[in-house]
């Protein structure tokens, strides 16, 4: 899902008691729309996170279906998590896993890897809709060129807790008292969760950066509302709590440590030096990559387009 038009989200000015409020540009792509929320231009990166993507909601018609031909990544971790649908992913490592809502898909590409994202044949005999998160996680620069790994947890394998309305899944890292399997290479949280009307979720302490993705209903912090569709950022330190709307709502939290300096991006690389992202670029289009068992017989090219710092440390 990262092959959008560079369009920056917006980022209006924020009420107090936030820092940042972004809000997504929608993209359709062949009748599919796509929101991302990161990188924008006032705020790159939230803790490691450094690229979130809203999927749909949106319904695919018989006989159509997600079909992200194979491509690579370098020096960052893939997250998919869906709210419905299906999507079978594939990768040059061997890996054939489909991931259902709920479950989670944890790709880390270090010195490379390929994947490919579709929708299996099987399941499209009929209308089938899809709605979900992808982001990625840059990885330390002591790990951008670790082996690549992959790594899948059932929704039966995350936490999961439910208590005053709030029913919460942590999906990676640590917080609320809780911890997720998968191995992360910084302090970090992910996690989604459902508030019942009127019901309050407090900002996780520990982490030093924190932001809140309104995937449905609305939100009331710090006396300001926010409706679906807005990613929300907080102040180091400020303890503060989210509660929802008259209709309830349902929010991505995520987070974690500040970055170990800038990173660069192009396409699907990150990387800590342009020269690295530059072999990467080379490497692709020279057909240096392995293959994706499975799925041998396309690619997508490598587009035109520059290296750009697209994701700074916060200043200060």
């Amino acid at each position: 899902m990262s092959t959008l038009d560079e369009t920056d989200p917006t980022c209006p000015s924020a009420p107090p008691g936030i820092e940042t409020v972004i809000v997504p540009r929608a993209h359709d792509i062949g009748g599919f729309e796509v929101r991302r929320a990161l990188p924008a231009r006032e705020r790159q990166m939230v803790g490691p996170f450094i690229f979130f993507d809203q999927m749909g909601p949106g319904e695919f018609l018989t006989g159509q279906g997600l079909d992200v031909r194979p491509h690579p990544h370098i020096g960052l971790s893939t997250v998919t998590y869906l709210f419905e649908g299906e999507i079978f992913h594939r990768d040059s490592l061997g890996s054939a896993q489909p991931i259902r809502p709920g479950e989670l898909n944890w790709m880390t590409a270090g010195q490379g890897i390929v994947h490919s994202e579709r929708t299996d044949a099987a399941l499209r005999d009929r209308p089938r809709r899809m709605f979900g998160i992808q982001s990625w996680v840059a990885l330390p620069k002591g790990m951008e060129d670790t082996a690549p790994a992959f790594a899948h947890h059932g929704a039966e394998a995350l936490p999961f807790v439910s208590d005053a309305g709030v029913t919460l899944r942590l999906v990676a890292g640590e917080a609320w008292g809780l911890r997720a399997p998968v191995e992360t290479a910084s302090p970090l949280f992910y996690a989604d969760a459902v508030l019942a009307p009127g019901a309050r979720l407090p900002l996780p302490a520990q982490h030093e950066e924190r932001g809140a993705y309104v995937v449905q209903g609305a939100v009331t912090v710090a006396g300001s509302v926010f409706e679906a569709g807005r990613m929300l950022v907080f102040r180091a330190g400020d303890a503060l709590a989210l509660e929802a709307g008259p209709l309830g709502a349902r929010l991505l939290m995520l987070g974690g440590a500040v970055m170990d300096g800038p990173r660069y991006m192009y396409w699907n690389f990150v990387a800590s030096s342009r020269e690295r992202l530059e072999q990467a670029k080379a490497d692709w289009a020279a057909g240096r990559f392995a293959k994706v068992p499975g799925d041998e017989a396309e690619f997508i090219p490598l587009p035109e387009g520059r290296v750009t710092v697209r994701a700074e440390t916060r200043p200060g």
